[in-house]
Parts: C-alpha cells; structure tokens; sequence
C-alpha cells in the first residue's frame, strides 16, 4: 500500500533556511520514504528569488533564464531552461512569494534534492529518497500536473524495457518516469492553495530506491526529440 502523508505546519521559508531541519521536527520519516519538496521552497532557501518591477523586468527575466525561446503568445513564453527543461516562462513563477519578487528554478534540482536527502539522513538516521517537483503544463492536455525536477535515492526512470507483459509480451518501449508518478502523488495533498509545500509518499517498491537524476534520465536528448 502507498500512502501519501502531508507534512504541515512549514513556516516561510527564507534564504539561508535548512530544509531538511524544517521537515525533521514536523514528521517522523521511516527508511524507504520518499520526501516531495516543492520547487518554491527550495528557490527560497537557495536564495534564487529575483526582483521583478514592471512586466518587461519580468520579460527579461524569463529571456535570461532561457537558452533558447520555442513559442510566444502574448505575455506566454515557451522556452528551454539552462536545466533542459521546456516549460512556461523558463519556470519563472510569481505565485507564493512576496509582492514584487520571482523565484527562479534551482540551478540544480538532482544536487538540491541530493542535500536535503543527505541532511535528512544525518539527523534523522533513515535512508530516504528526496523529490524536488514542480507544477508543468503538458502539450495538448489541458490541466497542470506535478513533476519532478530533480530526485536522489530514487530511479528517475524505471526501464522494463526486454520484460514480458502480463500477456508474456516482450515490452519494446515501456520506460516509467517514477518520479514523475510520486511527484503527482505527492501533489494530491499538497497544492499551491494549501500552504502544505511537503509531502512523504511511503510504501514505493523498494527497487525504485537507487540513486536516480531527472536531468540525465528524464531530459529528452535534441537528437530523440521529435518537436524542437
């Protein structure tokens, strides 16, 4: 069975802050739990928050985050981050943070969720799986969903690539995004309307838990990538 726990009673958090210390004194964590952190509280302790005056300040801003720029409808940018990630407005994002203020994408998300992961072992003694995840939109689906945007001690990708079907069907291209899956998980008590920025999703298979990279196993390569 999975269970999907929220963690509550997460202060604001600010630049400096620990957020391995914040989840520790509100849940007790067991081996094997996969700990969600959204991607805004990890901006705010990496201090990647960035002053935004007027519309065009917010422009630029999306224009420097981007390597390169797909689409534009009005105030819409579709772009590519330096993390090779394809989102709107490279990710730069308004909501939950201080009037006049936009947090930006960790610079790294598998090294972020790594630390925290590594925090969390050190004061806690459980072996846990960590999940940076963010809210994306999906091309023709309406509708956001959480995905991860970095992960440590968890696949990013389960291959069953060359395994049989239920059918005894050999699989030619099955390759689950798991991260992908418990991010989404975690989103279902967590939220942007609900001030709960955490979340512990318990009872994942055990052979998921090994060490894992949204940005090597996850980031379509150009040369696969049929659409850019």
């Amino acid at each position: 069975m999975i269970t999907v726990l929220p963690v509550e009673g997460v202060p604001e958090v600010r630049p400096g802050d620990e957020i391995a210390d914040l989840i520790a004194a509100r849940i007790d964590l067991q081996d094997g739990d996969v700990v969600v952190v959204t991607q805004k509280i990890v901006s705010k302790a990496e201090g990647r928050l960035e002053p935004v005056a007027d519309e065009d300040a917010r422009r630029r801003l999306i224009e420097r985050e981007s390597v390169r720029v797909l689409r534009r409808r009005e105030e819409l940018i579709i772009s590519e981050t330096s993390q090779g990630f394809v989102c709107a407005n490279a990710g730069v994002d308004l909501s939950n943070v201080d009037e006049g203020i936009a947090a930006l994408l960790p610079d790294d998300a598998d090294r972020s969720a790594r630390h925290i992961r590594d925090a969390l072992l050190a004061r806690t003694g459980r072996q846990v799986a960590v999940v940076v995840s963010d809210t994306f939109g999906r091309p023709w689906r309406r509708g956001l969903v959480d995905v991860a945007l970095g992960c440590a001690g968890i696949a990013a990708i389960v291959d069953l690539r060359g395994t049989a079907d239920t059918r005894g069907r050999m699989l030619q291209a099955t390759e689950v995004a798991v991260a992908d899956e418990v991010a989404s998980a975690a989103e279902l008590v967590m939220g942007k309307d609900r001030d709960v920025p955490v979340a512990v999703v318990r009872g994942v298979d055990a052979s998921w838990l090994r060490e894992g990279s949204v940005r090597s196993e996850v980031v379509r390569p150009h040369g696969e990538d049929l659409f850019r």
